[in-house]
């Protein structure tokens, strides 16, 4: 079982920046491969952003192409925390951003978070 909780959102002009945190329990990143989504109002869930350990200490990432090169996307062994650095953000990335913890092989999505609302005015 894998807890996770998201936190970090909030209101953010255009262009402005906020990062994300998501703290999971147990071993999270030894088992899952960690991602965001985000749910805007009338719309579907969709992939942000994905992490997950690699073999000495290296870090595979992978970003959905309408937040590449302004989000980073980064994780913290020693506090069981991913975090989305976004950048540039603009109206278009207001949503509900959520954390989940994937199996590896199936990219499954087995856990979820509460979700974190980010809104950004023009």
């Amino acid at each position: 079982q894998v807890q996770l909780a998201e936190s970090g959102g909030g209101l953010v002009r255009d262009g402005g920046s906020l990062r994300l945190s998501c703290a999971a329990s147990g071993r999270a990143f030894s088992n899952y491969r960690m991602a965001w989504f985000r749910q805007a109002p009338g719309k579907e869930r969709e992939f942000v952003a994905a992490i997950r350990r690699g073999d000495l200490a290296s870090w595979y990432v992978d970003y959905a192409a309408s937040v590449k090169g302004r989000f980073t996307i980064s994780g913290d062994d020693a506090k069981n925390t991913v975090y989305l650095q976004m950048n540039s953000l603009k109206p278009g990335d207001t949503a509900v951003y959520y954390c989940a913890a994937q199996d590896i092989l199936t990219r499954r999505n087995d856990y979820w978070g509460q979700g974190t609302q980010v809104t950004v005015s023009s």
